[in-house]
């Protein structure tokens, strides 16, 4: 009975341990960009970003563990001209009105020592949900000299195939189903 209590007892504060670590981290608006880039008649680039973005990190270092939620405002999509704008906000593209946020949910982390390398989760565009693996190309914690808070955050990329969202607008005229996804994020320890 003595033994049990222990055994109780030691897993009682190593769970409270391990709950200690985990931090929460506040998306930081001003340092994070979500961008698309799909390529048009394979001559250039279209690119353009959102941005009205809002979320969340819990980061545990030392268990390796976290979850990330993070919400698009479609209808803050910008690429630098308005006409172009209004089609992407269009229901051939983005039905901004009908589908006003896209949003990633990610809970897989992976880690090569103690940085982030990838994070798995999936992906809620026009009211359809696919996985999705982010990759990290950089990343990195440090504690920021004008605010004395911990902040984490890098670049993260993956390419996601638009006709499984139902965004199919000119796969007939040859535009590419991939397209390519850029995430630039910095949140703020709370």
């Amino acid at each position: 009975m003595k033994t049990a209590l222990i055994a109780a007892a030691i897993a009682l504060l190593a769970s409270t341990a391990a709950q200690a670590e985990s931090a929460t981290y506040a998306i930081d608006p001003a340092h994070t960009y979500a961008t698309f880039e799909i390529t048009h008649f394979g001559t250039s680039t279209n690119r353009a970003r959102f941005d009205k973005k809002e979320g969340s990190v819990t980061l545990d270092k030392a268990a390796k563990t976290g979850k990330v939620d993070l919400t698009i405002d479609m209808s803050s999509v910008n690429s630098g001209f308005e006409a172009f704008n209004k089609h992407l906000k269009s229901a051939e593209i983005f039905n901004a009105e009908a589908f006003p946020t896209a949003k990633f949910v990610g809970d897989k982390f992976t880690f090569a020592g103690d940085k982030v390398t990838e994070i798995g989760g999936s992906l809620t565009l026009l009211g359809k949900t696919n996985p999705v693996t982010l990759k990290a190309t950089n990343f990195n914690c440090y504690v920021n000299p004008m605010n004395k808070r911990e902040v984490c955050g890098g670049d993260f990329e993956t390419t996601v195939t638009r006709s499984q969202f139902g965004v199919n607008y000119g796969l007939n005229y040859g535009f590419p189903d991939a397209v390519r996804v850029v995430i630039q994020v910095e949140a703020v320890k709370q």
